[in-house]
């Protein structure tokens, strides 16, 4: 077993303007001496929705790599370990104003942060969205324990990736929303046929307003308070029909950790933003 080192440590909430609400992100820094093993069982311990370790970058052009775990898997890319670890890097820095460009196995994305005090805002451009298959809504309401009646009546489930391939499911109103109740099995054949990563119920709620839950069986619990990565192919979806170039979504509301994700279209690509809250700063050894 390699010797172990403290390595830098920060715990941050993201999507919110609030302490202990909006999605918990643990990122370690000057993570070159960690192997893909540690780096999976730290994520594991944490038990966060995902975990980042912030390594040398390996791209031309970019500022750091950006490695993502979940409890269960690495991802290629995320949206709130995306902006957290902004943050967390330019905490470190002490650079209270900074665009950085991360590498992600998505390829390279800018981040912009802004600090005030000890509350930070960051936004993403996310990759430009690539459109899947439209997916009969009776099978995907059926994986949450509704009905065909609780579909949109004009908007078809699809997948939508801007990095992280997404169902995005429109629904009746908030209350199929609040009230669906994830059968993890018939999501994952779900997943599989349509090569989904996140299952993203979505109730419009007019004035560019939505309510949303994420079900997925790779983060903790199986669903998720707050998720850039479906926000930003929501409101590429959005855009696509004609429904509005920007978005301001309501999740984690029943998981008692309310979020707020801003996004909207820029040049033909998502910029996803919200704010973002340290908690925790110290070390960690591994």
């Amino acid at each position: 077993m390699a010797a172990r080192r403290n390595y830098p440590y920060a715990v941050l909430d993201v999507f919110t303007e609030q302490p202990l609400q909006g999605n918990g992100l643990a990122v370690v820094r000057d993570a070159d001496g960690l192997d893909d093993e540690r780096m999976a069982a730290f994520a594991r311990e944490t038990r966060l929705s995902e975990t980042t370790f912030v390594q040398t970058a390996e791209a031309e052009g970019a500022d750091y790599r950006n490695r993502i775990f979940t409890i269960a898997e690495e991802l290629p890319f995320a949206g709130h370990p995306s902006l957290g670890t902004a943050v967390a890097v330019a905490l470190a820095r002490g650079e209270r104003e900074a665009t950085y460009t991360q590498q992600t196995g998505a390829g390279l994305q800018p981040v912009d942060v802004r600090i005030e005090d000890d509350q930070a805002w960051a936004s993403m451009l996310q990759e430009p969205p690539e459109f899947g298959s439209e997916v009969d809504a009776r099978h995907v309401l059926a994986s949450v324990g509704l009905v065909p009646g609780d579909a949109h009546r004009e908007l078809p489930p699809q997948v939508v990736s801007t990095g992280l391939p997404t169902l995005i499911v429109p629904l009746l109103n908030v209350t199929c929303v609040s009230t669906a109740q994830p059968d993890f099995d018939l999501i994952d054949t779900l997943a599989a046929e349509y090569d989904a990563s996140n299952l993203y119920l979505v109730c419009l709620q007019g004035e560019g307003k939505a309510r949303a839950r994420m079900f997925t069986r790779s983060v903790e619990g199986g669903e998720d308070p707050a998720t850039g990565s479906a926000a930003g192919p929501l409101a590429a979806y959005l855009a696509e029909r004609e429904q509005g170039t920007r978005v301001e979504i309501s999740q984690g509301v029943e998981m008692g950790r309310p979020s707020r994700l801003l996004a909207q279209m820029e040049n033909g690509r998502p910029r996803v933003g919200g704010g973002v809250v340290p908690v925790i700063d110290g070390e960690v050894l591994l």
